[in-house]
């Protein structure tokens, strides 16, 4: 067999494998709020920055507004976010935390670090952790160029 068919030897599939298992480490700490994980990553985006264009947060995910806007309605629905047309430009659409959304942070505060220490090993310490950001970083930068 080509070793560059060998599963083992595909980037694509430790970075999917590593996000898939990390995704699932939030599963208990945020169902018990009834939030899933893009849920949370819409909040975290927020969180930094109320009040913001649909399209704005769509892009800060790196995702499609058309993936971000029924995610959006279901929060909407659960009484985590507002959505209203903006005042300068009624065709867009913003969307903002609710008073339910913004307690949210409160009671989310231990999940960072629950999930950054499931991920400390032998390699990954909190020394490297900068390291390995900046790797990602670069990687997702460099497709995120690559797909424009």
């Amino acid at each position: 067999m080509n070793e560059q068919f060998k599963l083992d030897n595909q980037l694509c599939f430790r970075l999917y494998t590593a996000s898939r298992l990390i995704t699932q480490e939030y599963h208990p700490l945020l169902s018990q709020f009834g939030l899933t994980y893009p849920q949370y990553l819409v909040l975290l985006v927020l969180w930094e920055k109320d009040a913001q264009p649909v399209n704005d947060v769509a892009k800060r995910l790196v995702l499609e507004t058309n993936t971000v806007t029924p995610l959006l309605k279901r929060m909407e629905a659960e009484g985590l976010v507002t959505r209203c047309k903006g005042l300068k430009d009624a065709r867009q659409m913003i969307v903002s935390l609710t008073v339910k959304g913004k307690r949210l942070q409160d009671k989310l505060a231990a999940v960072p670090s629950a999930v950054g220490n499931a991920v400390i090993c032998q390699s990954v310490t909190p020394q490297t952790v900068p390291v390995l950001y900046r790797m990602l970083d670069d990687i997702i930068e460099k497709l995120k160029a690559a797909g424009e």
